[in-house]
C-alpha cells in the first residue's frame, strides 16, 4: 500500500506542480538527465551481477521482441483499414510497441512482486531500448519528414552506445566477472533509491491531456494493444516455452505497461504525430495503474 501511495503521490506532485507554474516547463529534462545517466546505471550496477543465468532468461528477451512485431502486424491491418498515412501509422507502431519497462515498470514491479525481482525487469527493459534504438528509429524515419533518407548503420550504432542506462548494463556484466562489486553496493542503493520518486515525478511534470476527445480512436486503439493484447501474446509465448515461474510473471507483467515516454521524445525528433502520442502516453500511464492490478491478479492464478 505504501508503494501505491507513493507512485500517486509522485505523480500527482509533479501535474500540481505543473498546472500551478511552480516549476519551469523544462525541469522535467533536467530530472531526466539525473535518472537516465546516473540512477539507472546505478540499477544495472545493484542487480545485474545477482542474475542467474538460465534458458529461461530467453523470455525476458522474447517478450520484447514480441511485443514490437505484434504491433507491427496490428498497427498495419489498423492503418490499412483507416487509410492511414505513413505519418500516422509510424506514431501509432512506435506508440504500441514500446513499453515504459523502467519508469513506471520498476515502481510497479517493486510494489506489486518485490524489489529482489528487478533483476528481470532490468534484462525486459534494456532490450526494449535495444529494438527503440534500431527498429523504432528505422519506424520513426519511414514515417516522418524525411521518410526516404537510408538509415546508416553508425547512426543506429551511435544511438546505441551513447545511452547510458545502456552503457552500465554492459560495464555492470563485464565489471562483476572480474571484480567484486557488494562494496559499492550501500553507494548504489542511496542512487537506486532515487529512480521509483524521479521518475514518476518527471511524468507528472510531463503528462498532457488537451485535446483529446479528437483523437479518441487512435488513441483507444494502441491502449487495447499496449495494454491488453500486447502482454496477452508475452502469455502465449511464455505458455509455449513451458514457462510457469516468477520469469514468466515479471516479463509479462513488463509489456503490459504503457507506452514508453522516449517514444513521444523520438517522435518529435522526426517529426510524427507528437500530439497524439504524448496523449496516448499520459492516459496510458493512468489506465496502467487498473490494468496492471488486472494482469497482476490473472498471473497469479495462471502462473
Amino acid at each position: 500500500m505504501i508503494n501505491f501511495i507513493m507512485i500517486a503521490f509522485c505523480i500527482m506532485t509533479g501535474m500540481v506542480m505543473k498546472s500551478a507554474r511552480i516549476i519551469h516547463p523544462d525541469a522535467h529534462k533536467g530530472i531526466n538527465t539525473w535518472i537516465l545517466y546516473i540512477a539507472l546505471p546505478a540499477v544495472s550496477f545493484k542487480y545485474l551481477p545477482k542474475v542467474t543465468w538460465s534458458p529461461a532468461m530467453i523470455l525476458p528477451v522474447l517478450s520484447a521482441v514480441v511485443v514490437v512485431a505484434g504491433s507491427w502486424c496490428f498497427m498495419n491491418i489498423y492503418c490499412r483499414y483507416k487509410q492511414y498515412s505513413k505519418r500516422t501509422h509510424a506514431t501509432l507502431e512506435l506508440a504500441g510497441g514500446y513499453s515504459n519497462t523502467s519508469f513506471i515498470g520498476f515502481p510497479l514491479i517493486i510494489a506489486y512482486f518485490g524489489e529482489q525481482f528487478i533483476s528481470i525487469a532490468i534484462i525486459c527493459d534494456q532490450m526494449t531500448f535495444l529494438i527503440l534504438s534500431t527498429i523504432g528509429i528505422i519506424t520513426a524515419l519511414k514515417g516522418g519528414a524525411s521518410g526516404n533518407s537510408p538509415v546508416s548503420a553508425g547512426f543506429l550504432l551511435k544511438k546505441l552506445l551513447t545511452f547510458p542506462p545502456f552503457l552500465g548494463c554492459v560495464l555492470a556484466l563485464l565489471l562483476s566477472r572480474v571484480t567484486d562489486l557488494s562494496v559499492a553496493e550501500p553507494f548504489f542503493d542511496k542512487l537506486v533509491a532515487t529512480v521509483a520518486p524521479l521518475a514518476l515525478f518527471s511524468i507528472g511534470l510531463q503528462l498532457k491531456f488537451s485535446g483529446w476527445r479528437k483523437e479518441i480512436s487512435q488513441v483507444s486503439v494502441v491502449l487495447l494493444y499496449k495494454l491488453l493484447l500486447a502482454p496477452a501474446l508475452v502469455v502465449v509465448a511464455a505458455l509455449l516455452l513451458k514457462e510457469r515461474s516468477d520469469i514468466a510473471r515479471i516479463s509479462i507483467f513488463e509489456a503490459a505497461m504503457p507506452t514508453l515516454v522516449t517514444s513521444g521524445v523520438i517522435a518529435e525528433q522526426f517529426r510524427l504525430n507528437t500530439r497524439v502520442i504524448n496523449l496516448i502516453i499520459g492516459i496510458s500511464i493512468l489506465v496502467s495503474f487498473l490494468t496492471t492490478a488486472a494482469w497482476f491478479e490473472i498471473l497469479k492464478h495462471v502462473f
